[in-house]
This record gives C-alpha cells, sequence and structure tokens, in this order.
C-alpha cells in the first residue's frame, strides 16, 4: 500500500479509522478466515466421584450393586442419601444450628461417603 492509499484511511490524527470500497472489502476477506468445526467443544462437567473403587466399604457396595442392578441400586442408594439428609436436618435442629452449618454437614458426609467408598 502506497502512502497515497494511507491517506484516504485516516480522518484524524487520533487515530479514527474510516475505509470504503476496496479496502473495506480486503480488510473484510483478511479477517474472515476463522477455522470452523462442525461441533463446538464443549467440556460437560462428571459427577464422577474421584475415589471411586477405593476405600473400606467399596468391594461391599460394588458386589451389592452387581447382584441387585444398578437402577435398583441407585433407587436404594438415594433413599439411603436422602434418609442420612434428614437425620442430618433433625440434628441441627435439636443443636439449634444454621442451614449453613447444616449444608456444611451434608458435604462432609458426602467426602466421608467417598472416602470410605459408599459412593463407588
Amino acid at each position: 500500500m502506497s502512502t497515497s492509499s494511507l491517506s484516504g484511511l485516516c480522518s484524524s490524527f487520533h487515530g479514527s479509522l474510516t475505509v470504503s470500497g476496496e479496502h473495506r472489502a480486503a480488510l473484510r476477506k483478511a479477517f474472515s478466515s476463522t477455522v470452523r468445526t462442525s461441533k463446538p467443544l464443549r467440556l460437560c462437567p462428571m459427577m464422577k466421584n474421584v475415589n471411586e473403587g477405593k476405600g473400606f466399604f467399596a468391594p461391599v457396595v460394588i458386589l451389592t450393586r452387581n447382584i441387585i442392578g444398578k437402577k435398583r441400586f441407585n433407587q436404594l442408594r438415594g433413599k439411603a442419601i436422602a434418609l442420612h439428609s434428614q437425620v442430618i436436618t433433625e440434628f441441627c435442629k435439636t443443636i439449634g444450628a444454621d442451614g449453613k452449618q447444616r449444608q456444611g454437614l451434608i458435604r462432609l458426609a458426602k467426602k466421608n461417603g467417598e472416602k470410605l467408598g459408599f459412593l463407588a
């Protein structure tokens, strides 16, 4: 690009840029070369136990799941977790703990369950 063609690009010394005609088409062509994929890549969050298969109770949990089937096992596990959460809630009511402390106790129970192998 020569200096004579640059004079038509800048309208002031402070850098405001006006582009017209063939220059606009050239800029559009230069900046429109993006790489497109057929499907956007997305990382899906995984709800997975980091201690899966580890822990003292993991072999019993895995054996039980294999015997009664995955669907029935997950239903039973869900009921047990709900019951345990109710026990924690009642305990918090008894000692006068607030909701934030109750949530902390439920998270602690989940971490301990993972470490012991109940969530294998």
